[in-house]
């Protein structure tokens, strides 16, 4: 207690509660019995959503990635890489990849098979801007993307099917021969 004393004061202790003795706390060695001291404090409300977006910032400097906020306003938007988002499904004969791939060009789309891992790579553009247009908000991530996926060991690599259409990327996959169930007769004997 002498530490901390020492080195916070014992008026910062008895501010933050630190010195009670039985129960109160204890009284002001330097002032007089009837004084009263103002102390002016500012007492901010904790927000745990502020201290999120304080850290989510600090890593996007970290890592380079771009980050957007509006001083003196409540509103808080980090651009993150942009990713399609994917369904993957399976029946007997193969696996389905669908990825949602909006005002994406076919010529921009980039499927590939390498080592059992499926990548699909691409870029979305940015539309140019006219010069008398304004934008009030972007929300919508442009830019390059990437999106890796470790194939299971019953796909065939070397049977793979894309087609693009409407903004939808359809990635067939077939499964391997000797991984197709099979029906054995059973003899009687």
């Amino acid at each position: 207690m002498e530490f901390a004393e020492k080195y916070l004061g014992v008026e910062r202790l008895r501010f933050i509660g630190l010195l009670f003795k039985g129960g109160k706390r204890c009284p002001k060695e330097s002032s007089p019995p009837n004084e009263t001291k103002t102390m002016n404090t500012t007492l901010t409300r904790w927000n745990p959503a502020r201290d999120l977006e304080d850290i989510q910032t600090r890593l996007s400097n970290v890592f380079g990635l771009p980050s957007f906020r509006k001083d003196g306003e409540k509103e808080f938007m980090t651009v993150a890489e942009w990713a399609p988002t994917v369904d993957i499904t399976e029946d007997d004969k193969e696996y389905l990849v669908k990825a949602e791939l909006p005002e994406v060009k076919k010529d921009d789309v980039k499927v590939t098979v390498e080592n059992g891992i499926l990548s699909i790579a691409g870029e979305r553009k940015f539309e140019k801007e006219d010069k008398g247009k304004r934008y009030h908000r972007i929300e919508r991530s442009y830019g390059s993307f990437a999106r890796s996926f470790g194939l299971p060991d019953d796909a065939d690599p070397h049977k793979v099917d894309a087609k693009f259409s409407e903004g939808v990327l359809t990635v067939h996959v077939s499964k391997s021969e000797s991984a197709k169930p099979r029906q054995i007769e059973v003899k009687v004997s």
